[in-house]
C-alpha cells in the first residue's frame, strides 16, 4: 500500500503533520473530543502538557487565519489561553514573551468583539442603516414593476432553452416526487455503452449498440451573431436513404423493419416506423423509436451547435435537416400527451429557435397553448410584448384569445399585490374585447365546445350570430378550428366564462354604437386571410386535429402526403439526387406497372442500366424479362378451386332465373 493511501487511512493530509518541538500550539477549550483530535493523538504520541481533556490542538499554521472564528464557535471564554511549547512542561510554565504577546493580542481582539456584541446601541444603528438601504432598493425596484412578467432588463431571451426543462423527469419529479419517478432504477453497469451524454433523450439498454450511421453536421456560415448549420449524409447513409424511399413506396412496414436491422439508427426509418406503431395504438414503442431517432441526430451535432442559445439555425429547405424538425415535433407531442406541458413548451421553443423567421412548422400556432397548459403565463406575455411589433401576433386567433386569458389567469393569483392584480384584469378585458371584435366567429363555436348555452341577445345578434362564422374566409376558419380543437377546454372554468360574458356585452354595446373599429376589423379580415401559407397547412397535417384537417383546401388534400416529409418546400435545396433507376416506377408504361403490381421483383430495362451494352441488347433483355414474368404469372394460376366448386354444385344455387 502506498504512503498516500496510508495517510488517508490515518486521517492525515500532506502539510498537516506535527511540526516538531519548535512549533506553535494553541490550546483552546472545546466541549467535544473530535475524531480528528484522536487521530492526531495517535500519530503524535501523548497529549501535550497543559492541554487537558477538552483541548483542541492546531497543527496547521494556516488555521491561525481563522482562529478568531474558531474561538467564537467553540465557546472559549478567554480564561485559559496559556502559550506552551510542545512536549515540554517546564517551558510551558515559563513561556516565551513573543508567544504570550500573540496570545494576549488574540484575547484583546476577542474582548473587543464581545464589547461590540454587548453594545446594543451601535449594533442597532448599523442594523437600522442596513434595513433602510434594503427598503430603499426594494422601493426603487418596485417603481418599475409591471403586472405579470418581470421587467425586460431581467428577462431571458424568448427563445432561450433551459437544459433541465428538456428532461421530462424533471417535471414529473415536481408532480410526483423523485422516488415515484425513478423507483428502483439504478445504473448497475459502469461500462458506457453509448459514446456521449445527451440532453434530448436518455439512451436505453434495450437499444441496439450505437455505431455511427454516417450522419454528421457541418457549419455553413456565421453572420450577425447567428450560426447556420446543416446535416450531411455520407455515401453509406445515402444508400440507406434510397432503400428507405423504396420501402416507403412499397407500402409495407416490414420492409422498413428489415432496413432497420442493418441500419438501426437511420432517422427517417425510425420516424416512419414510429408513425406505424402509433396508428396501431402502440404508443410506448412509437415514443421509443422517436427517442432513438433524436439520439442518433444529437450524436451527430457539430461541437458549436447549441440547443439553448437560440442563435443556431437549420434551414428547412434542406431535406437532411427536416428529420430533426419532425423528430422534435413528434417528441413534443408525446410529452404533451404524457402530461409534461412544461417540457413540451421547451421543445416548442427549441423548434421555433431553429428558424424563427420562416417558422416552417408554424410553432406560433402552438406555443400559446403549451404556455397556458404549463401555467407559464409570464412567458406568453413576454413573447407577445416582444414580437407583436414585427410579427403582428394579435392578428392570429390563438394569440388574440390566449394572451388575454393569460392576463386573466394571472389576475387570479393571490400571491401578487393588489395593484398588479387589478392592472392585469384591466389588460385582460381590453385585449379580449379587441379579440372578439376582430374574430367574432370564435365565440359561438367556443361556447358550443364548452357546452354553454348563450343568451338570446347574443345568439340572435347579427355580429355574433351564424353569419359571423359563415362569412369569415376559409383560411381564417381553418385557424379558428385549429385553435378551438386544441385549446377549448382551457375556457371551461366558471370564473373564465363569467369574465367572458361581461366582455361580450361590452363588445355588443360598441357594435350597436357604430364604432368605426368594427368596420376596420372586418376589412382587415378579408385582406389578411385570403389564403393560408404552406407552413400552416403543414402544421395542420402534423397536428391531426380533425376539425382543422377537414378545412384544408382541395389542392392539399388531393396530393400524397408522406409522413417523413409532409408538404416539402417548393424551393428545396438538394445536396444529392436519388438515382433514376429507383425513381422510374411512376414513369413506366401500363403493362410494366401491371406486372410490377403482381410481381414486385420485376424490373424493366430502364431500371437496370448496364454500362458498355448497346441499347438494342437492353431492349431484348427487357423483353426477355417481360416474357419470363408472363410465364411465371401463368404458372402460378390455379383453376382447381373453380372446378371443385362446379362439381359440388353443378346446377348452381338456383338464385338466378
Amino acid at each position: 500500500m502506498s504512503r498516500r493511501a496510508l495517510r488517508r487511512l490515518r486521517g492525515e493530509q500532506r502539510g498537516q503533520e506535527p511540526l516538531g518541538p519548535d512549533a506553535l500550539q494553541f490550546v483552546l477549550r472545546d466541549d467535544d473530543d473530535g475524531e480528528e483530535g484522536g487521530s492526531k493523538r495517535g500519530m503524535g504520541g501523548g497529549r501535550p502538557a497543559g492541554t487537558g481533556k477538552d483541548g483542541v490542538q492546531v497543527n496547521n499554521r494556516f488555521e491561525l487565519i481563522n482562529i478568531e472564528d474558531l474561538e467564537g464557535d467553540s465557546g472559549v471564554t478567554g480564561e485559559r489561553s496559556d502559550c506552551t511549547l510542545a512536549g515540554d512542561k517546564g517551558q510551558a510554565e515559563h513561556g516565551s514573551p513573543e508567544k504570550c504577546n500573540a496570545s494576549s493580542k488574540l484575547r484583546k481582539k476577542k474582548k473587543k468583539q464581545k464589547n461590540k456584541k454587548n453594545c446594543p446601541g451601535e449594533s442597532s444603528e448599523h442594523g437600522l442603516e442596513d434595513i433602510d438601504r434594503i427598503l430603499e432598493r426594494i422601493e426603487d425596484s418596485s417603481e418599475f414593476s409591471c403586472p405579470g412578467p418581470p421587467p425586460l432588463s431581467s428577462r431571458k431571451h424568448v427563445l432561450h432553452v433551459e437544459h433541465r426543462h428538456l428532461n421530462p423527469d424533471t417535471e414529473l419529479k415536481r408532480y410526483f416526487g423523485a422516488r415515484a419517478v425513478l423507483g428502483e432504477q439504478r445504473p448497475r453497469q459502469r461500462q458506457r455503452m453509448y459514446p456521449k451524454c445527451t440532453w434530448l433523450t436518455t439512451p436505453k439498454s434495450s437499444w441496439p449498440r450505437y455505431s455511427k450511421p454516417g450522419l454528421s453536421m457541418r457549419l455553413l456560415e456565421s453572420k450577425k451573431g447567428l450560426s447556420f448549420f446543416a446535416f450531411e449524409h455520407s455515401e453509406e447513409y445515402q444508400q440507406a436513404q434510397h432503400k428507405f424511399l423504396a420501402a416507403v413506396e412499397s407500402m409495407e412496414p416490414n420492409n422498413i423493419v428489415v432496413l432497420l436491422q442493418t441500419s438501426p439508427y437511420h432517422v427517417d426509418s425510425l420516424l416512419q416506423l414510429s408513425d406505424a406503431c402509433r396508428f396501431q395504438e402502440d404508443q410506448e414503442m412509437a415514443r421509443d423509436l422517436t427517442e432513438r431517432a433524436l439520439y442518433s441526430m444529437e450524436c451527430a451535432f457539430h461541437p458549436l451547435f447549441s440547443l439553448t442559445s437560440g442563435t443556431c439555425r437549420l434551414d428547412y429547405r434542406r431535406p437532411e435537416n427536416r428529420s430533426f424538425y419532425l423528430a422534435l415535433y413528434k417528441q413534443m407531442s408525446f410529452l404533451e400527451k404524457r402530461g409534461c406541458p412544461r417540457t413540451a413548451l421547451e421543445y416548442c421553443k427549441l423548434i421555433l429557435s431553429l428558424e424563427p423567421d420562416e417558422d416552417p412548422l408554424c410553432m406560433l400556432l402552438l406555443v400559446d397553448h403549451l404556455a397556458l397548459r404549463a401555467r407559464n403565463y409570464e412567458y406568453l406575455i413576454q413573447l407577445f410584448q416582444e414580437w407583436e411589433a414585427h410579427r403582428n401576433l394579435s392578428q392570429l386567433p390563438n394569440f388574440a384569445f390566449s394572451v388575454p386569458l393569460a392576463y386573466f389567469l394571472l389576475s387570479q393569483q393571490t400571491d401578487l399585490p393588489e395593484p398588479e392584480l387589478s392592472s392585469a384584469r384591466e389588460k385582460a378585458s381590453l385585449l379580449v374585447q379587441q379579440a372578439l371584435t376582430m374574430f367574432p366567429g370564435v365565440l359561438m363555436p367556443l361556447l358550443e365546445y364548452c357546452s354553454v348555452r348563450p343568451d338570446a341577445t347574443v345568439s340572435s345578434h347579427r355580429f355574433f350570430g351564424p353569419d359571423a362564422e359563415i362569412s369569415q374566409p376559409p383560411a381564417l376558419s381553418q385557424l379558428v378550428n385549429l385553435y378551438l380543437g386544441r385549446s377549448h377546454f382551457l375556457w371551461k372554468e366558471p370564473a373564465i366564462m363569467n369574465w367572458l360574458e361581461e366582455n361580450v356585452r361590452e363588445v355588443l354595446q360598441i357594435v350597436d354604437a357604430g364604432d368605426p373599429v368594427v368596420g376596420s376589423c372586418e376589412s382587415r379580415r378579408k385582406v389578411l386571410f385570403q389564403r393560408a401559407p404552406r407552413n400552416i397547412h403543414r402544421h395542420v397535417i402534423l397536428s391531426e386535429i380533425k376539425e382543422a384537417v377537414a378545412a384544408l383546401p382541395p389542392d392539399v388534400t388531393t396530393q400524397s402526403v408522406m409522413g417523413f416529409d409532409p408538404l416539402p418546400p417548393l424551393d428545396t435545396i438538394y445536396s444529392y439526387v436519388r438515382p433514376e433507376r429507383l425513381n422510374s416506377i411512376t414513369h413506366g408504361n401500363t403493362i410494366a406497372l401491371f406486372f410490377r403490381s403482381l410481381l414486385p421483383n420485376y424490373t424493366t430495362e430502364g431500371e437496370r442500366p448496364e454500362e458498355g451494352v448497346a441499347g438494342g441488347l437492353n431492349r431484348n433483355q427487357g423483353l426477355n424479362r417481360l416474357m419470363l414474368a408472363v410465364r411465371d404469372m401463368m404458372a402460378n394460376f390455379h383453376f382447381n378451386d373453380l372446378e371443385a366448386a362446379r362439381e359440388d354444385n353443378p346446377e348452381g344455387e338456383g338464385d338466378w332465373d
